[in-house]
Order: C-alpha cells, then sequence, then structure tokens
C-alpha cells in the first residue's frame, strides 16, 4: 500500500483519521509550552465524532468549526509551500498528489467554516522570502534530509501559530518571531542548537513531534508508506537534536 490509498478520501468521515493527530498534535505542543487547554480536548473529541457522523455546519458548535475548518485549512495551505524548499526531484515528483490532497482537505474545512465570520489561513514562508546574505536561505543547505528538516522547523512554527489562536491559546508576544529567526539562523549555520534561547529550543522539540503525526497517519489509513517512513526518520532527528544536551 501506499499513499495512493489516501486518493479516494472525500467525506469528513473519511478525513477524522486526519484530523485526530493534528489535534493532539496541538494540544500537546500547547501543554508542552504550558499553555492553558482547559476544554480543548473535550471540543477536540467532539470534533472527532461530529466529523465520524458527517456533521457539519449548523449541526456542530462555532467551537468544533473553528477547529476543524483552522486545522485542516492550514493543513491544505502547507504542502505547496513546503515543497519549494525541497530538492527539485522531490517538488517535482509531489506537486500533483499534494495539490490534490490540498484540494480536498479545503473542501472538508469549507463544511465547517461556512458558518463562522472568518477563519485565518496560516501564509507560509516560501525560499524567496527567507534570504540571508541576499540569497534564499536554501543556498545554504543541501541534501534531501537537510531540507526537508529545514523546511519543517520553520514551516511548523508558522502552522502552530495561528492555528493555535484560532483555537483560542495564547502564545507569549515575542515566541513566535523569535523562534522563526533563530530557526533560520540555526540552518543556515549561523547558531548552534545549544545557543538557542531555552524556550524557541523548546518549543522547536514540541514541534517536531510532528513525527508522531506522521507515524499515526500511516498507521490510521494503513499506508505502509516509504515516504511517511522517510519523513517520519527525519522528523525524529530533529526532535533529538533538540533534545539534545
Amino acid at each position: 500500500m501506499t499513499v495512493l490509498t489516501l486518493v479516494p478520501l472525500r467525506t469528513s468521515a473519511d478525513f477524522a483519521d486526519w484530523f485526530r493527530p493534528g489535534a493532539e498534535y496541538v494540544l500537546r505542543v500547547a501543554e508542552g509550552m504550558g499553555l492553558e487547554t482547559e476544554g480543548l480536548p473535550d471540543v477536540v473529541e467532539e470534533a472527532e465524532a461530529a466529523m465520524r457522523a458527517r456533521r457539519a455546519g449548523t449541526d456542530v458548535s462555532e467551537s468544533v468549526a473553528r477547529v476543524v475548518s483552522s486545522a485542516l485549512l492550514a493543513d491544505a495551505a502547507f504542502g505547496p509551500p513546503f515543497l519549494e524548499w525541497t530538492p527539485v526531484w522531490y517538488e517535482l515528483a509531489l506537486t500533483g498528489p499534494t495539490h490534490y490532497a490540498d484540494w480536498r482537505l479545503r473542501r472538508i474545512a469549507a463544511r465547517y467554516a461556512e458558518t463562522l465570520d472568518h477563519v485565518s489561513v496560516p501564509r507560509f514562508s516560501r525560499p524567496r522570502d527567507v534570504l540571508v546574505e541576499g540569497r534564499p536561505a536554501t543556498a545554504f543547505v543541501s541534501g534531501f534530509a537537510d531540507r526537508f528538516a529545514f523546511a519543517s522547523a520553520l514551516l511548523h512554527v508558522e502552522w502552530f501559530a495561528p492555528v493555535a489562536r484560532e483555537w483560542g491559546l495564547s502564545l507569549p508576544s515575542d515566541l513566535v518571531e523569535r523562534t522563526r529567526r533563530e530557526t533560520v539562523e540555526l540552518y543556515v549555520g549561523r547558531r548552534s542548537v545549544a545557543d538557542l534561547s531555552p524556550d524557541a529550543r523548546r518549543f522547536q522539540r514540541l514541534l517536531f513531534t510532528d513525527e508522531t503525526w506522521v507515524r499515526e497517519v500511516d498507521d490510521r489509513y494503513e499506508l505502509d508508506s516509504l515516504l511517511f517512513d522517510a519523513w517520519e526518520r527525519v522528523l525524529r532527528r530533529e526532535r533529538e537534536r533538540f533534545a539534545s544536551k
């Protein structure tokens, strides 16, 4: 089995097993950073149940609609910018499947967003947006694993921050921008892990638990995907690097 198993997914029930690991990821990072999550685990349970029952629109609470739509819209926006950070051969191979998955995610998210006035969608950085000495930051990183790690480190910060706000979580005012700046400096060789601000380092260690999201999606959909295995290995490597003393 491969990621082609995901192609037939069409209904909210089909995507419940996609949503749940992502929701648990948000809670895990938030709790690890000491953010107040009271009530959110119950909303996540309610949201998963609604998705499995194919309930949306006026059939769900505003909190459920916001949790589901914000997470899925962020996932849908993530793929194309991420691919631009990777080697060309990888970007070309994954562009078609990525755009298809994004389209499916947006269609499901729209059913939950239709009763809301507004849902924030992240704007993810592309290499042309991150310049170091006048050159795109990717010029300082070579090889699939290192470029994949760099993209993950930067873009999962940009994924988490707006999703967290939509979920009512309050991050320290300067944490996101400082983590983003220090992360770029780390991956282009201007800073070591030991030189990161303690809270930025902890934030990244928690964010790199997205290896768990990869493993759970692979297991839940019975993909047995070599691609997901490769993603998980890179993410685990980086999580362990940020956890090292």
